[in-house]
């Protein structure tokens, strides 16, 4: 059974930087597409920023030039660089391939 593990969340100010990293377990990451989500309270759960098997990256339009995600293969993880944050980034974020059960989440909080 796949698990998926996410961590790095925090609080800081607008403009700062924080990285997120999903631990997964029970299957090889570099075979996977993978994505990191985000839910917002009140909204819907978006997805942010995916990377296939390939390593092709792909960003929602909101995130795009701000955020980098990447692959550690040594690590089985997946990371989620997030730069010049945006108190509109507040929410929590989640990995997983769109299909797993989900995990608990890392709570991203961004002040004004």
């Amino acid at each position: 059974q796949v698990q998926l593990v996410e961590s790095g969340g925090g609080l800081v100010q607008a403009g700062g930087s924080l990285r997120l990293s999903c631990a997964v377990s029970g299957r090889t990451v570099y075979i996977m597409s993978m994505g990191w989500y985000r839910q917002a309270p009140g909204k819907q759960r978006e997805l942010v920023a995916s990377i296939t098997r390939g390593g092709s990256t792909n960003y929602a339009a909101s995130v795009k030039g701000r955020f980098t995600i990447s692959r550690d293969n040594a690590k089985n993880a997946v990371n989620l660089q997030m730069n010049s944050l945006k108190p509109e980034d507040t929410a929590v974020y989640y990995c997983n391939t769109g299909a797993l059960t989900w995990g608990q989440g890392t709570q991203v909080t961004v002040s004004s």
